[in-house]
């Protein structure tokens, strides 16, 4: 199969999830609520005192966003059981790993991009200190997809289960963590003024790892849940 085909099939997966994400932007804008809302919760629940708040500042927008993304996780491959789309992808010329990754490309620009984009506000709203703001951004960029990545692989293990919100999260918890630490580490660093590279450095290494592993582990956990 030639390298030109291949680079069709992805692009035309990922403009279909695009634009069914289009069409249902209503629920795409839901993790972007609940970060809001949770980030202005903080102040109310802790206080207003500048300094404690600057000084959680970075976890609370990390903490924030990576439990925003769980919020789309559990319908990423719903829509396409419900109507026989997932059979077709397995039954597909193409590598079911190239379509998953196109797949896994939607959801972070759907879910996380937005998220991004909001993040500023919030560490601003928190009084983070400018010059850790760079370093949080570099952090969520590392930690979203990565994250995302994790997520979609254990969503395609219970494609299978009903109401599997719970046991994705579940699953989900104890790899969420060391991301949350490596990321929350960095931000710390800066504000401290002491070097951050090293937890990005493991950040970045884990990512790369996940972006060649991930699609293969998410083709070869979809056929397993579908089988059974």
């Amino acid at each position: 199969m030639s390298a030109t085909s291949l680079g069709g099939a992805f692009r035309t997966m990922l403009v279909r999830d695009l634009l069914l994400a289009w069409r249902r932007r209503g629920d795409a804008m839901l993790p972007v609520l609940y970060a809001i809302i949770v980030a202005t919760l903080f102040p109310f629940a802790l206080g207003p005192e500048h300094a404690l708040l600057a000084r959680i500042a970075g976890g609370v927008v990390l903490v924030t966003v990576l439990l925003a993304m769980l919020l789309a996780l559990d319908n990423v491959f719903r829509g396409d059981l419900d109507d026989g789309a997932l059979e077709q992808m397995l039954l597909a010329p193409q590598p079911l790993s190239l379509l998953l990754a196109a797949r896994m490309l939607a959801y972070w620009l759907v879910t996380a991009l937005p998220l991004l984009l909001v993040a500023p506000v919030l560490a601003y709203m928190l009084g983070l200190e400018p010059a850790a703001q760079p370093v949080l951004l570099l952090a969520l960029l590392l930690a979203t997809p990565l994250l995302a990545l994790l997520g979609i692989v254990l969503t395609a293990l219970t494609a299978g289960t009903r109401r599997s919100g719970m046991l994705l999260s579940l699953m989900l918890l104890p790899l969420a963590v060391p991301i949350v630490i490596f990321a929350a580490g960095a931000v710390g660093a800066a504000q401290q003024g002491l070097p951050w590279i090293a937890p990005l450095a493991w950040l970045a290494a884990a990512l790369a790892l996940a972006l060649v592993l991930a699609p293969l582990a998410c083709a070869t956990a979809l056929r397993i849940a579908l089988d059974t």
